[in-house]
């Protein structure tokens, strides 16, 4: 017998990074430790965290509210951790989120240089007196051709 979907498709958390995230995890706790995890026990990770993610959204959400906004930020779901008493997990996360921003901040230094680049280089190519010549000689080639 078949079971059906309760979930749709676009709410479902990837089985191949929930069984990472959980044999990562196992493996930290116990490194001698062969062992495989059952698909129902994926599923119940996987269900665990999805209604753990919606009620964590949903109280950050009432918590964005009452401060008459309609963004909600990081400290909205600082604030809804602590309230849905999972306060332990705040540290780790700002700290987590910390290190994702100081990632990201050189990542996009570095790719706002290479656009600086690139539109410098593009300008040159346009104002250059050897462009000119490349686009006259392409214009005498195809009078030619016809």
């Amino acid at each position: 017998m078949e079971t059906e979907k309760v979930v749709p498709e676009a709410e479902e958390l990837q089985r191949a990074i929930v069984r990472r995230i959980v044999k990562d995890k196992i493996s930290e706790c116990s490194p001698d430790a062969d062992f495989n995890v059952h698909k129902d026990a994926l599923i119940a990770f996987s269900e665990s965290a999805r209604i753990f993610i919606h009620y964590l959204s949903a109280t950050a959400n009432d918590i964005c509210k009452e401060s008459k906004r309609s963004t909600m930020n990081a400290d909205d779901v600082f604030k809804a951790l602590d309230e849905i008493e999972f306060s332990e997990f705040i540290a780790p996360l700002k700290a987590s989120l910390d290190e994702f921003k100081k990632k990201n901040t050189g990542k996009k230094a570095e790719a706002s240089k290479e656009r600086e680049g690139n539109k410098k280089r593009k300008l040159e190519e346009k104002s250059s007196p050897k462009s000119a010549g490349k686009n006259k000689q392409v214009k005498g080639d195809k009078a030619k051709e016809q």
